[in-house]
């Protein structure tokens, strides 16, 4: 395969940033200081078929969300990181506590802030609505846009990658 996606069989864990990936990147603030966010149901039934193809899931995020807390426990996604500033740092501490090491994983990211976490794994990937900077960088940027499927599209390319290791 082309564009890094050679590796889609070795991955083990997959980890997603939230803002701009699980969602379009908006977030809606009331008067009263709630947060809400838009979530893609199709994304949802990725997550969900790469946890039962036995791929760790993870999140990863620079923001504090009680609705980000919600959706991945809906998700049954057991390792979720948010307020997080050094996301290397995050993602090392888990990997360490899982026994999987950083070229068995992908993250999946779409600005600036990702960059580091993007270079240090074996599998970097873009949203298709990633800055240019990001987009540039990664092994592989999605058709689909952050928010619109892009989780989906990640999870079935590894999902399928690992059920055809598997025949």
């Amino acid at each position: 395969m082309s564009g890094g996606l050679d590796r889609l069989d070795a991955i083990r864990l997959v980890a997603f940033d939230i803002d701009g990936v699980f969602t379009d990147g908006r977030f809606y603030l009331s008067d009263d200081g709630t947060e809400t966010k838009a979530f893609h149901t199709q994304d949802g039934y990725g997550v969900r078929r790469l946890l039962d193809a036995g791929v760790e899931v993870a999140v990863i995020s620079g923001r504090q969300s009680l609705a980000v807390e919600r959706r991945m426990a809906e998700l049954s996604v057991r390792h979720v990181v948010l307020g997080c500033k050094d996301k290397v740092a995050a993602f090392d501490a888990l990997i360490a506590g899982l026994g999987i090491d950083a070229a068995d994983c992908a993250f999946v990211g779409d600005d600036m802030p990702d960059l580091a976490l993007l270079e240090h794994v074996g599998l970097s990937i873009a949203v298709a609505n990633a800055v240019q900077t990001v987009q540039e960088r990664c092994d592989y940027v999605t058709r689909k846009p952050g928010g619109f499927g892009a989780v989906r599209e990640v999870c079935d390319l590894v999902a399928a990658a690992r059920s055809d290791r598997a025949e």
